[in-house]
């Protein structure tokens, strides 16, 4: 028998001490030893002193005795050998009478490779944009994708509002963990999933295999653990996988629309536990990492869209990830079907209904046809080539209410009002704001336009 056999035996062993009850530990593992490795029949033949240890162990902790040996020596027959002890002066041990029970290991202990992590494929590092709002997540992520053996950073706690990229960034970890070492056993959850596991295995009986089950992972992730703020059961239950997990200097990766001390009705010393580690904050991406985003996805979907909507796009979005995609995918889906360009017209029909808060932002023509209605003139006249004052003040007004009101640039603004041009709109601006300081009535009027809009003043970022 080989050292390198007595060493993987010796940590079998360890694992039973770790995840079977104590008293049952002393009472059957600890009389199971190793008798030898046979490589021809690729068998492991361990002796017990009898033939009720095997049988107590096969019928209470067959799990763990199968996960065990097959993390150690993978996919191997195993096979009892029961020693007798005589009963003469000398107490020799007879191993004359044997009992076999051959058992396939690789039953409940699948190998990586067949492993399903419930990773997304397509969220990796190379399709996530890097900005302000998460270069900390991405570049600790990246260390730890790339290092997951090490203690540093563990767990890592993610933390931010919904919609800046979270889920993307741990499934672009987990993503880039198995690409580097295949052989690791990576899950993706949600914390919701998670709970409907645990909640079937309570049902059945099977709680012992569920809990066996998520401590031989090597990398969990699991999403939105906010979901078990009053879910005391499921918390119990995952306290004590993240300790086994934890303990074993296995990575644990957690992601929450909160900080942990924020997770009312969480279990205190699993908040303990949560932030342990990194807090990793999240944030909206600003206007600039969402044109990049929206210039990422544009080109992967083979699309064309002008700079200028991509800009209009990343300005009413609110920092959303999932608001860009959702727009940008609705494009698409209009440009396929009707066979139309993409333009800023159709950008801001899709928008309505692909970004449809409490306080959607303001269009363009938002705002001219509530100046047009209070002027009592059409959008198209406003629009057209005529000096008329009763023309000239609503274009003028809707050019500064526009440039106040939306992040969209001022030659935009022009080419919307009449293919006007930057040095048009730039005079329009400064004409109505020396108006409102020369005219009460003026402001009243703009202050009557501006409250029917139902704007605050802070919505422009």
């Amino acid at each position: 028998m080989t050292k390198d056999t007595k060493a993987l035996w010796a940590s079998c062993q360890k694992y039973f001490q770790e995840n079977v009850d104590a008293a049952d530990y002393e009472r059957l593992f600890s009389h199971v030893m190793l008798e030898t490795f046979v490589v021809a029949s690729n068998t492991l033949v361990l002796q017990v002193p009898s033939p009720y240890i095997s049988e107590a162990i096969e019928k209470k902790y067959l799990h763990q005795l199968k996960t065990a040996i097959f993390n150690t020596f993978g996919k191997i027959n195993l096979q009892w050998h029961d020693i007798v002890v005589k009963a003469d002066d000398d107490h020799k041990k007879d191993k004359g009478v044997r009992v076999e029970s051959v058992i396939q290991t690789q039953a409940e202990a699948p190998a990586a490779s067949a492993f399903d992590s419930q990773l997304n494929p397509r969220q990796t590092f190379r399709s996530f944009i890097e900005g302000d709002s998460n270069k900390l997540s991405m570049s600790i992520g990246q260390r730890i994708a790339e290092h997951p053996n090490g203690s540093q950073f563990n767990p890592m706690f993610i933390y931010g509002p919904p919609g800046c990229g979270k889920t993307h960034l741990v499934n672009a970890i987990g993503n880039r963990c198995k690409e580097l070492y295949p052989q690791k056993r990576i899950l993706y959850v949600s914390a919701r999933v998670f709970q409907v596991q645990f909640t079937n295995a309570m049902k059945k009986g099977r709680i012992n295999d569920f809990i066996l089950f998520y401590q031989t992972i090597d990398m969990l992730i699991v999403d939105d653990v906010q979901e078990w703020m009053t879910a005391t059961s499921t918390q119990d239950t995952f306290f004590h996988i993240f300790n086994h997990l934890f303990k074993n200097n296995r990575r644990i990766i957690l992601v929450s629309d909160r900080t942990p001390v924020e997770l009312e009705g969480m279990n205190k010393r699993l908040v303990s536990r949560f932030s342990c580690g990194l807090l990793a904050e999240m944030e909206k991406p600003n206007y600039q990492l969402c044109v990049d985003i929206l210039k990422k996805k544009i080109a992967r979907d083979d699309l064309r869209v002008p700079l200028d909507v991509i800009q209009y796009i990343a300005s009413v979005a609110d920092g959303s990830i999932r608001e860009l995609e959702g727009v940008v995918n609705s494009l698409m889906a209009y440009s396929v079907v009707y066979n139309c360009n993409i333009d800023m017209k159709l950008v801001e029909r899709v928008v309505k209904r692909a970004v449809k808060t409490d306080d959607t932002p303001l269009t363009v023509d938002d705002i001219l046809d509530r100046v047009c209605r209070h002027y009592e003139v059409t959008p198209d006249a406003v629009k057209g080539r005529s000096r008329k004052r009763e023309l000239v003040v609503p274009r003028q007004l809707t050019m500064f209410l526009a440039k106040k009101y939306t992040n969209i640039p001022a030659t935009r603004i022009g080419k919307l009002i009449g293919s006007r041009d930057h040095s048009t709109v730039i005079h329009s601006i400064e004409q109505i704001e020396l108006h409102l300081k020369s005219d009460k009535a003026f402001v009243a009027t703009v202050e009557k336009i501006e409250s029917s809009l139902k704007v605050k003043e802070n919505k422009k970022a």
